[in-house]
């Protein structure tokens, strides 16, 4: 447990019986970690940022962290992202330890974001919504990133490792979800190609 007393909330997929009873067994365990479940409606596309902004609109804490489940969060990881929080920065970037562009600090694929950036700015063209929700998964951080950098409101925390374990890098085992990468890679890329003139 890298942050104790810190507020989860889990966004799932209706009949997902097996996320399910893992969230049933960590509140059972007695964890300090406080911890909220909700289920929101699956969508084909948008069902990610869907979640996330589910759960932001759900809860009041002055901190979110963006992921899903194939994260490993290492010792010291909040600590290194809460330090770049600082005058006007609203979205800290953490280190996957595997993509190659996070990891030379242009970009990052789970952030640690303000309410008061969410709650002031929301995504380019919807001040209620972190994230886009017509992203399939892929390209939605792109997005984040992108506006928070032209908002002067972005920051790298690079010693923050936040452990993608993807299939990508060895990390995991491969299954449909992640083989259904490339297809939803072609279409968030073109998504992003026509958003991005909203802040360029």
């Amino acid at each position: 447990m890298t942050v104790p007393g810190a507020m989860v909330m889990f966004c799932l997929t209706p009949n997902d019986a097996l996320v399910d009873c893992e969230v049933d067994r960590a509140v059972q365990c007695g964890s300090r970690l406080r911890i909220g479940k909700m289920v929101v409606i699956r969508r084909a596309a948008g069902d990610y940022a869907r979640k996330i902004n589910a759960g932001y609109r759900a809860t009041c804490e002055p901190l979110m962290f963006l992921g899903a489940d194939d994260l490993n969060f290492h010792s010291g990881w909040f600590e290194a992202a809460v330090a770049k929080l600082g005058p006007g920065v609203g979205v800290v970037g953490t280190n996957d330890l595997g993509s190659p562009r996070v990891m030379r600090g242009e970009h990052s694929t789970h952030s640690l974001i303000t309410r008061q950036y969410a709650d002031e700015f929301g995504t380019i063209d919807n001040k209620g919504s972190v994230l886009h929700e017509g992203y399939p998964h892929e390209w939605v951080d792109d997005e984040l990133v992108g506006t928070a950098k032209k908002r002067g409101a972005w920051a790298m925390a690079l010693d923050s490792h936040v452990e993608h374990l993807h299939p990508n890098w060895g990390k995991a085992p491969n299954d449909v979800m992640y083989q259904q990468q490339a297809t939803r890679m072609r279409i968030g890329h073109n998504m992003y190609t026509q958003r991005r003139k909203l802040w360029m």
